[in-house]
């Protein structure tokens, strides 16, 4: 495999991952009443910050979005990283390592705190950039 298709790989798995990622905690529901206890509370109980009102629910789903926006800005990076290993190789060492550092990290806190799959995606997302890294 080229280092350009191992970049254009992780493009689309970060792709999948943003689209699984936000569907699936948009669409959450609490499996337990116990749950949907602290869902309600979550976002019925405000705090005030600066003169703002905000709930634990908006930050929820605000993260959720940052993170959403930065797999597809991952996305965008490994397939600019694909076309630049083809062009420019000595251009992109750092960066493909670097990306692979942040999606290391991604497998280590998703292996941590989330499902398998979310572990799975990022581990493979790594391997892939990791490789693409060292080939360029």
């Amino acid at each position: 495999m080229t280092a350009s298709l191992l970049y254009r790989i992780a493009a689309v798995l970060f792709v999948l991952f943003a689209a699984g990622h936000t569907f699936g905690f948009l669409k959450f529901k609490p499996a337990t009443a116990e749950g949907e206890d602290v869902w309600q509370s979550m976002n019925d109980v405000p705090f005030h910050i600066g003169g703002r009102s905000y709930t634990y629910g908006g930050f929820y789903r605000g993260f959720g979005l940052y993170v959403t926006a930065y797999l597809l800005f991952s996305a965008f990076l490994s397939w600019q990283l694909g076309q630049m290993s083809v062009q420019y190789p000595e251009a992109c060492g750092v960066i493909g390592w670097a990306l692979c550092s942040v999606q290391i990290a991604g497998f280590v806190l998703s292996c941590l705190y989330f499902a398998p799959i979310t572990a799975a995606f990022s581990g493979i997302a790594a391997v892939c950039i990791g490789v693409a890294a060292w080939l360029t």
